[in-house]
């Protein structure tokens, strides 16, 4: 064990002994041995115990757990802490700036114990009201956390699209005739990427090289060779996203980014034989229909395309229902929120800040939802004909019930139905829990369906179909929530969902008005889905999507 991770060692049982609230002065026993470690240069393992406690720091009992580090690999009183500490909450203090009584406050009073769910927290402006918190440490914070889960090795669509775009045009900015394209996971929109991976035309070796950030790692392109001939090249952009290259002729072009986009089960079931001008002859020579890239998962997919083109786009949705505003936990006032999704071209916006049971994110109680309600009536006189709908994003309890009384309920336009507590659930209890929510005549719409964060935090255990059966029975809509991190229903149950008639509401879950253009994410996951713009309940446009909840309350 190498001086640096002994130095470690001391350094985080110091910081979860402070996390736990230990004596302070034993944390600074600890402290001053990380200090008196981190730049010894004499390997410790070949030194004895007399020398290391002479070590100017370092007293009898470090010296001893030096020793059980390097005999062991292990500190007893280290494996204590880590026994007791959850390992996101672990992750946390591992980043820089995120000290132990900065994630004290995030775990203990926010109830956070990942990363993924602190960025989602920042994303919903809770970490502003905190102790020692404020905007511009929660905007560090964010920065901070979106870099730790990128540099884990694998990164949410929605964070590495922009990096590809601007790699993909500094490479062409080397020659006008050079041409590159995204493949692979990001071609087919994959929530969650693991590698970059391109197709380019027109490029050699040396020309990568030259590309502004690019640095090549490994290089099979003997020049301008095409991909036949020649291996891929693997590169790091910025220092920090690796990518594979492939290159090829302009006969094999199509073909292989064919090829290098659907996955192997998909590709099997195409067969390709020859090389081809498009995507549409390839299919058309296979006798197969057509499936637009982000559906390139499996080779089933054929038996659900058939005589289908009418996938959603962002242009087809009408309305943005599922948003947050400063009553709750947004940023921006109802109307602001408004004007700015009136002004996106959208003729609808559904409020929905949070009801009086999410306290952590200023939850309104009864009064301020009627307060809530006189403003849109205001708003509603001064903008029509663009409309706010009254809606709510009702906690469900942990008994399935919602937390208003139906007196109340009742009087909203819509009420979404979402878990924020007591997560911890087997399929069961959850599965029983939104069951119980799904029966209640006042929801309208499940809200992120399995409280999953991606690269993060898994969702609860569900039985899908039981959940969706019941939508379908009920006729309660199920939300694809278009937060990034959530993508939440996930698109592999849109088939089922729209197979029993369950209508998909594609909603951004803004805490922001710049929130509101998440919807694009999810759009890109329920085609992969195969969503069409008649199974989408927000394509709808706003008389009809009135008629709709109206035939809701039964």
């Amino acid at each position: 064990m190498q001086n640096r991770d002994i130095a470690n060692a001391f350094k985080l049982t110091a910081s979860l002994m402070e996390l736990h609230g230990e004596n302070a002065f034993r944390i600074r026993s600890y402290r001053n041995a990380y200090n008196a470690l981190r730049k010894f240069e004499v390997p410790l393992d070949e030194m004895g115990e007399s020398e290391i406690v002479a070590i100017q720091g370092i007293g009898k009992s470090s010296a001893e757990k030096i020793d059980q580090l390097i005999n062991t690999g292990r500190m007893d009183r280290l494996e204590h802490y880590r026994e007791k500490t959850p390992q996101g909450i672990q992750d946390l203090l591992s980043i820089r700036g995120l000290g132990p009584g900065k994630v004290r406050t995030i775990w203990r009073d926010l109830g956070i114990e990942s990363p993924g769910e602190l960025l989602y927290a920042c994303n919903e402006n809770r970490l502003i009201e905190a102790h020692g918190f404020g905007m511009k440490t929660q905007s560090d914070v964010k920065q901070k956390i979106e870099y730790f889960l990128e540099s884990r090795g694998k990164w949410l669509y929605a964070r590495i699209e922009p990096v590809v775009l601007e790699l993909i045009t500094k490479l062409e900015s080397v020659d006008a005739q050079i041409r590159v394209e995204a493949v692979g996971e990001i071609a087919r929109r994959c929530p969650i990427v693991n590698e970059v991976v391109l197709i380019g035309k027109g490029i050699s070796a040396e020309e990568v090289a030259r590309a502004e950030g690019v640095v090549v790692k490994e290089s099979g392109l003997p020049g301008t060779g095409t991909f036949k001939e020649s291996g891929p090249l693997s590169g790091i952009f910025n220092a920090s996203t690796p990518f594979i290259l492939h290159c090829c002729g302009e006969q094999e072009y199509e073909t292989r980014r064919f090829e290098l986009t659907g996955t192997p089960d998909f590709l099997n079931a195409v067969g390709i034989t020859a090389n081809a001008a498009s995507d549409e002859e390839i299919f058309a020579t296979a006798g197969l229909p057509y499936v637009i890239p982000e559906m390139r998962e499996s080779a089933d997919v054929f038996e659900r395309v058939a005589g289908r083109d009418d996938y959603i786009q962002v242009e087809d949705l009408k309305g943005i229902v599922h948003n947050h505003s400063t009553y709750s936990d947004g940023l921006n006032t109802l109307r602001e929120m408004s004007e700015y999704v009136r002004d996106s071209g959208y003729g609808y916006f559904g409020i929905s800040d949070h009801s009086k049971t999410a306290v952590y994110a200023n939850g309104l109680p009864v009064d301020r939802v009627m307060q809530q309600w006189d403003e849109i009536d205001a708003l509603n006189l001064e903008l029509a004909p663009f409309r706010i709908f009254k809606g709510i994003e009702s906690d469900i309890l942990s008994d399935g019930r919602l937390d208003y009384e139906d007196e109340i309920l009742s009087q909203f336009d819509f009420v979404v139905a979402s878990v924020h507590s007591g997560l911890k659930m087997d399929e069961k209890k959850a599965t029983s829990r939104i069951l119980k929510a799904i029966e209640n005549p006042y929801t309208d719409m499940l809200g992120h369906l399995t409280g999953r964060l991606l690269l993060s935090r898994k969702g609860y255990p569900l039985d899908h179909m039981q959940i969706i059966d019941a939508c379908a029975e009920y006729g309660v809509a199920i939300e694809l929530n278009a937060n990034p991190l959530r993508l939440d229903m996930d698109y592999e149950w849109i088939p089922y969902a729209t197979e029993k008639g369950v209508l998909i509401s594609i909603n951004p879950d803004a805490h922001s008005r710049e929130g509101i253009h998440n919807v694009r994410f999810g759009v890109l996951a329920a085609r992969k889905g195969g969503l069409l713009t008649s199974q989408c309940l927000n394509a709808l446009p706003a008389e009809k999507f009135a008629q709709w909840l109206s035939s809701r309350r039964r």
